[in-house]
């Protein structure tokens, strides 16, 4: 394990938040509250106030800003991008064990807005991640048809697809069968 369980999490969290735009799932799927929900719950987030068309803003502003970090070129920039995501949100760490997890660190306050509570724990997950000079995990997936992110916490960095079963098997599909070509000639 590169970083910790809550770490890992947050950074899972980012890249589902990052995939739910048009441009690299198809269709927006923050397209209300019920797309929100949908995304809460799929994250299985927890203490999460009533939620508001604000908060789907709130949401789909912090995916624009996280996906810069995962675009961004050099570390200067990611740390510029990072703290403005963590400098806009008043953090109150502490510690808590919910939901069968063992003691880990929220960075929101309970019962904070949802994205008080997005941009507190995903910007600290993206901090470490930057921090531990680790930006070169933070990828966009390698099939030419596709432009979901990726954390790539293998322990060799070979991680190339967004998803092994659908982008990493259609390349390697297709690399197999080119080879075939490429022999039968």
């Amino acid at each position: 394990m590169i970083f910790t369980h809550d770490t890992e999490h947050a950074l899972a969290v980012v890249v589902d938040l990052i995939n739910t735009s048009a441009a690299a799932s198809g269709a927006e799927e923050l397209d209300g509250l019920p797309g929100l929900r949908a995304f809460i719950g799929r994250n299985a987030f927890s203490d999460v106030p009533d939620l508001t068309e604000a908060d789907v803003a709130q949401a789909r502003r912090l995916r624009d800003q996280f996906h810069a970090v995962f675009r961004a070129t050099d570390v200067p920039t990611a740390v510029r991008l990072v703290n403005e995501v963590i400098g806009g949100v008043r953090a109150t760490p502490h510690l808590t064990d919910h939901d069968g997890y063992d003691w880990h660190v929220h960075f929101f306050a309970p019962g904070a807005p949802m994205g008080e509570h997005l941009a507190a724990d995903c910007g600290m997950a993206l901090a470490y991640v930057v921090a531990a000079g680790e930006l070169d995990r933070l990828r966009t997936c390698e099939a030419p048809d596709c432009s979901r992110v990726l954390v790539d916490l293998s322990r060799n960095r070979c991680r190339r697809y967004c998803d092994s079963r659908t982008c990493g098997n259609r390349m390697h599909v297709a690399a197999y069968r080119a080879r075939q070509r490429e022999a039968a000639h």
